[in-house]
């Protein structure tokens, strides 16, 4: 009887029945719960798409000094020579400025156009890292310890969420130039620099109080179960419990917030800027070049068009891509 032969019964004795089947390297291991969520975003097509719009930007923020030298521009120097008596450019699309001059000052388009990607994600990422570590402190205390500690801090959470955030931030900065000595006593560095700090702790301020709530639902449900309960009786120390015992458990709602946070962020700060409260020169800023541009909008659209192409793109991948961790996270569509 050949080897091949379909009734061959060669190698039986060799592995009996009842012995255990060998593991290969084809039999599935299980996954975390983290694992089969990032699994299941890289699966997903949008996600991916809106991934590399968010990293497209964040490299034009990251090589804004470079990409402007290779235009041969930059974002400060006024180039009066390319507007009219009546600030109008004179001059379009070029192949020494990209995207135009801006009305009045004849500053290059393209430079201040990458800039001011700069500063709307640095402030937006900041303000959603130092929001999501307050948040997940003060959640996991006030979830784990209980008693007095729950009640002070759920009535800070309270009171934070109270507050009107537009009125909060408008009334902030001139309270904190005061402090320095006043708007006219500062110089347009000092001011821009005051405001930049100014808008990350504002967001940061009203960012946590959220997260908190999230995760002190969390933890409250959290602390009754087995692990938490035995490491509790064994006399693990409280510090462990909290960041090594329930922290890996609240990965999802974590994640979860901080990236719906940052499009919300994006947007805090455009708004701000339009509206005079936020960032202001010299540091290039898309919604402040967006106030500007309303009055030169008919002269000159693409002036205009410029940042709000790229706040908008930016905010709608930011959002869709936290629609979409949001989705590969939820447990009720995990497969």
């Amino acid at each position: 009887m050949s080897i091949g032969s379909p009734d061959s019964t060669v190698g039986i004795e060799d592995h009996p029945a009842s012995a255990e089947p060998v593991r290969t390297a084809a039999t599935p291991h299980g996954k975390s719960p983290s694992r089969i969520a990032f699994d299941r975003l890289r699966k997903d097509r949008i996600a991916m798409i809106c991934a590399s719009i968010v990293l497209f930007f964040i490299l034009i923020a990251i090589f804004a000094p470079l990409l402007a030298k290779l235009e041969g521009q930059d974002y400060s120097t006024f180039h009066t020579d390319l507007v009219d008596e009546y600030g109008y450019p004179t001059i379009g699309v070029n192949s020494a400025h990209w995207l135009g001059v801006e009305p009045k000052t004849g500053r290059d388009n393209f430079a201040r156009w990458v800039y001011g990607a700069r500063p709307s994600l640095i402030i937006a990422f900041l303000a959603t890292v130092v929001g999501t570590i307050i948040g997940v402190v003060m959640g996991l205390l006030a979830g784990f310890l209980g008693g007095w500690t729950d009640r002070v801090i759920s009535w800070v959470i309270d009171f934070v969420l109270s507050l009107p955030f537009l009125l909060f931030a408008i009334a902030l900065v001139p309270i904190v130039e005061s402090m320095r000595g006043g708007s006219f006593n500062l110089t347009p560095n000092e001011q821009a620099s005051i405001r930049f700090y100014v808008l990350i702790f504002v967001l940061s301020f009203f960012g946590w109080a959220g997260l908190a709530r999230i995760i002190r639902g969390e933890v409250l449900s959290l602390r009754e179960r087995e692990f938490v309960l035995a490491a509790k009786a064994i006399g693990v120390p409280t510090r462990q419990v909290l960041f090594k015992e329930l922290l890996p458990n609240l990965v999802a709602p974590i994640v979860i917030s901080a990236s719906l946070a940052v499009p919300s962020y994006v947007t805090a700060e455009a708004g701000l800027s339009f509206l005079g409260v936020g960032l202001v020169e010299p540091i290039p800023s898309w919604g402040q070049t967006i106030a500007v541009a309303t009055n030169w909008f008919k002269a000159d659209p693409l002036y205009l068009w410029l940042p709000v192409v790229g706040i908008t793109a930016l905010v709608l991948a930011l959002a869709l891509l936290g629609d979409a961790i949001r989705d590969a996270f939820d447990p009720k569509t995990r497969r």
